[in-house]
């Protein structure tokens, strides 16, 4: 398998967003026949998680990557954190800073920020990508039957991370550099991907004052729209990659749903794990560019 050359992320800067610093970084001319992306990570990632993907698609477009708040090099207030607190900075920093509608390409976590900014605030979005993206549905359409242990035992889970010290255990746990690896090591499917360097980005940032309280506050806050209600809203062209080899999603049966309520979308599946724009970013920078390029 051939494996990606490491790439240095290029330098940011910051933008200030409600008394908080916003870290970005920006690459790439500015092109008159095509729109520029935004690039949104995913939970415990930051733009470091895109540098691939910003080298490459810097040679055809202006590209965009920030840091929601809460997250990588952006400031941790202890705030209550949703999917509307981020569409909102989002939003804003689209209209602010970049200046022009954006294709949004998030993945898991970021996904589903993309896709609130894209049906709720479509003059900030111009398109939309989602790579491996997370968020609820209103049902389960039948396909399992309740299963009462889970429940109680979510109940359970659910009352406990409300205890400051419980979450704040179980912060320090997963932000171990050996349980960081770990997991990367159960989401991707080419573990010569899974670099020093990637697991020192996302440890780097859970070391920062106020990272515990964010954790806690993500499993805490209520969750946001529904991702079937988002997609009815939705006006925006819709692009999905998957990484077939997600063992958090079953990508297959998620993207059918996701087109059971949005037909009108383009879906491509990919032999990866949860991060495909990462572990096969050339094939992922290939896609989004000729898919973008492709709406003009």
């Amino acid at each position: 398998m051939q494996v990606a050359p490491s790439v240095t992320a290029i330098p940011g800067q910051y933008w200030n967003w409600r008394q908080q610093q916003i870290y970005y970084v920006k690459a790439g001319e500015r092109r008159s026949d095509r729109p520029p992306l935004l690039l949104i990570h995913g939970f415990g990632a930051s733009t470091d998680h895109w540098r691939k993907n910003v080298a490459g698609l810097s040679e055809q477009f202006e590209v965009w990557a920030i840091d929601l708040l809460g997250f990588g090099r952006s400031s941790k207030p202890a705030w209550e954190y949703s999917g509307d607190l981020w569409r909102d900075q989002l939003h804003e920093f689209i209209t602010d800073v970049i200046g022009q509608p954006v294709v949004l390409a998030g993945n898991s976590l970021g996904g589903y920020v993309g896709l609130c900014v894209a049906s709720q605030r479509p003059q900030s979005a111009a398109g939309l990508i989602l790579i491996n993206s997370a968020g609820p549905f209103t049902d389960i359409q039948g396909t399992t039957k309740p299963d009462p242990i889970r429940q109680v035992m979510g109940n359970v889970v659910t009352t406990l991370f409300q205890q400051d010290w419980a979450s704040w255990l179980l912060f320090q746990y997963v932000r171990q550099k050996s349980v960081i690896r770990k997991t990367l090591e159960k989401v991707y499917l080419d573990q010569s991907a899974i670099t020093d360097q990637l697991v020192e980005d996302i440890y780097r940032p859970s070391a920062d004052i106020g990272a515990d309280k964010v954790f806690a506050s993500v499993f805490r806050t209520p969750q946001g729209e529904k991702v079937d209600v988002l997609l009815g809203e939705l006006t925006r062209p819709l692009l999905m990659i998957w990484g077939e080899g997600d063992p958090w999603i079953n990508a297959r049966s998620r993207g059918e749903k996701f087109r059971s309520y949005h037909p009108q979308l383009t879906e491509y599946y990919l032999n990866a794990g949860h991060c495909p724009h990462d572990e096969v970013p050339d094939q992922v920078n290939t896609l989004i560019g000729d898919w973008v390029t492709g709406l003009a």
